[in-house]
């Protein structure tokens, strides 16, 4: 296990386009969304894994507790800004960690592979920022060095990472990966339909 580097999943959203919440959409062996990505990431070498909650919240922290996971909740959440429940994961995550892995709630093909080959490139180069790319898209999760939270912490409301990206980009890293789900998200119930099918899981009746 890395000593380092701790995991930040964003699940505070309203799911408004959804119309339920997505974090608790059904996905693989008997697991919803949000305990699916948490169980891939308790497989990697992340240190510590954080949810970040907001709509849905007990129901969510619930899921997370089962896991084993502690959950921190975004009191600003119907802002529907991703950046208020960053910020809120970043001042809880412990001083000892000095990265932070940035991953979306609603990212249920997150695999295991590309999440190593992030904390490899952070290793191996002493970066600032790492990113997956495919086929030269830019996706996520992403892992940030604790010397840019500042920065992020900074950030005006409507702001957005990839803002603290644009302006430190010499400090990232791009890894090439050969998966498009560092692109993938689904904001409505056809996006979740097409998750499931790339995931071999096929339509779900209900």
């Amino acid at each position: 296990m890395s000593s380092s580097v701790g995991a930040i999943v964003l699940a505070a959203g309203l799911s408004s386009r959804m119309g339920r919440s997505k974090a608790l959409l059904p996905w693989s062996d008997n697991h919803t969304v949000i305990a699916h990505i948490l169980t891939q990431l308790q497989q990697t070498d992340v240190a510590q894994v954080l949810v970040v909650t907001g709509a849905y919240a007990d129901q969510v922290a619930a899921q997370a507790a089962v896991l084993g996971i502690d959950s921190v909740h975004n009191p600003e959440y119907a802002t529907g800004e991703m950046l208020s429940s960053l910020k809120v994961g970043l001042r809880a995550l412990p001083d000892t960690l000095t990265a932070a892995l940035v991953v979306l709630g609603d990212q249920p093909r997150l695999e295991v592979s590309v999440v190593q080959q992030l904390l490899e490139a952070l290793t191996q180069h002493n970066a600032g920022i790492v990113a997956p790319r495919y086929q030269g898209q830019r996706g996520h999760p992403m892992l940030i060095s604790r010397h840019y939270w500042d920065d992020l912490l900074a950030l005006p409301p409507g702001g957005a990472p990839r803002d603290v990206i644009q302006r430190h980009q010499t400090a990232v890293v791009w890894v090439d990966v050969d998966s498009d789900s560092v692109l993938s998200d689904m904001d409505t119930p056809e996006a979740y339909a097409a998750e499931r099918l790339k995931a071999g899981l096929g339509y779900l009746r209900e």
